[in-house]
């Protein structure tokens, strides 16, 4: 014990575990040490579990949204196991005529849109000069399908910056409709 206890890692959670007589035995033996270390932050701690809280919360409102929608054309697809298997950033729901329905937050802050902008509008707007025409007729013929598929496509930000959204696309089927969501993400 004669080294400067308060250099080693976990004396204070070390000296917390001992009993009044152990810590009598050694308290001769520690010295203040003159180093200053900064404070831990708590936040440096919660802060991943915070973010994590975050996602759960932003999912779990998304579904309560997409969950009315469901209710209403009695979809047949498994909406928590569909969000939670693949990474997405915006969320996009359109109607068999490819309409806008509803978007998510993430799509604003993806696109640089308010919500208000795209709905009632094709995603058409996104795209542009760089958007490729092979890539949009694919789309269009895997839509035509009715089966879910994965497409990388230009698209156009609000400011006019192009980015590489992945797009995957699930056909909902219910009574006597159809729609697709779509989740999307920026890649490179």
């Amino acid at each position: 014990m004669k080294n400067n206890l308060s250099d080693m890692m976990g004396v204070d959670m070390y000296l917390a575990g001992l009993s009044k007589s152990e810590f009598k035995k050694i308290q001769k033996y520690l010295k203040p040490s003159n180093r200053t270390v900064p404070p831990l932050l708590c936040w440096d701690i919660c802060f991943p579990y915070y973010q994590e809280m975050l996602n759960k919360a932003k999912i779990n409102t998304e579904l309560q949204v997409l969950y009315k929608y469901s209710r209403r054309y009695n979809w047949n697809i498994d909406l928590d196991k569909t969000l939670n298997a693949f990474p997405y950033e915006a969320l996009v729901l359109t109607d068999e005529t490819k309409n806008i329905l509803w978007v998510n937050n993430g799509f604003s802050e993806m696109t640089g849109y308010p919500k208000s902008h795209a709905i009632n509008r094709s995603p058409g707007f996104l795209q542009g000069e760089k958007t490729s025409e092979a890539v949009k007729s694919g789309i269009r013929k895997k839509i035509q399908l009715k089966k879910p598929f994965k497409e990388v496509i230009v698209n156009y930000r609000k400011n006019g910056s192009t980015y590489n959204c992945e797009v995957r696309i699930f056909p909902l089927a219910g009574d006597n409709s159809l729609h697709f969501l779509a989740l999307e993400r920026e890649v490179s």
